[in-house]
């Protein structure tokens, strides 16, 4: 119990929280295990509560009717996932399904919304996870919609250089290739052409998945207007 209460108090959501109210949050909370590839939630399943990620990682993702999958969010340990059941109820709007070995905390929304009632602060950070990730959802479907290919693999590279705890000048992809692709839109083979073409032209060194950032500058000039200065 020690380890999650622990763990509980470093993600944003519960951070400033009393060791008693940390407990009190504890109580109602279920911890699952996933293995890699496990699926959490589908699609239209109910949505009776919400989920926290202690450890591993998690793709929220939509299906086509012919199988193609789109990656709409990708989440690590201190992010929540599901809050629209908090809020609204109702079914799951995309599926959710790890990355790699995964433990989480779910909270039951009836339970989650009474402590609410007591803790009015936890509601306004959850509107405001919310709203960023309404934000990079929005991004998102402008890169897709109004972006070429390697456009969006140099907002995605930026996107990392701020996120990763680092000098900027370099990045570790958390997801295979193949996921990467399907986060930007596109198939592996196109991606690795991209990724050869950014390396050709000085912007980016791969090695694995490490990459490091040559030329930040060129990449937010890819990034924003299509083409590197």
């Amino acid at each position: 119990m020690e380890k999650t209460l622990l763990a509980l108090s470093r993600i944003p959501l519960f951070h400033g929280l009393s060791r008693e109210e940390l407990l009190r949050f504890h109580a109602i909370g279920q911890e699952k295990s996933f293995a890699r590839g496990e699926w959490i939630f589908s699609d239209g399943d109910e949505g009776e509560g919400f989920f926290v990620i202690l450890e591993g990682g998690v793709k929220i993702f939509k299906l086509s009717p012919a199988g193609k999958e789109q990656i709409l969010h990708l989440f690590g340990p201190g992010d929540s996932f599901g809050e629209v059941a908090v809020f609204e109820g109702g079914s799951f709007p995309a599926n959710a399904q790890t990355l790699q070995k995964t433990r989480v905390v779910f909270f039951p929304r009836t339970a989650f919304r009474a402590l609410l009632r007591r803790h009015p602060d936890l509601a306004l950070k959850l509107l405001a996870d919310l709203s960023r990730k309404l934000r990079e959802f929005t991004l998102q479907i402008e890169s897709l919609a109004l972006k070429e290919i390697p456009s969006r693999l140099a907002s995605y590279l930026l996107y990392l250089a701020r996120e990763q705890a680092g000098n900027g000048k370099e990045v570790t992809l958390g997801i295979s290739k193949g996921e990467l692709a399907r986060l930007l839109g596109t198939i592996p083979e196109t991606l690795s052409r991209i990724f050869g073409r950014l390396s050709g032209q000085g912007l980016i060194r791969v090695t694995g998945r490490r990459i490091a950032l040559l030329d930040p500058v060129g990449l937010e000039a890819l990034a924003r207007e299509g083409k590197a200065p």
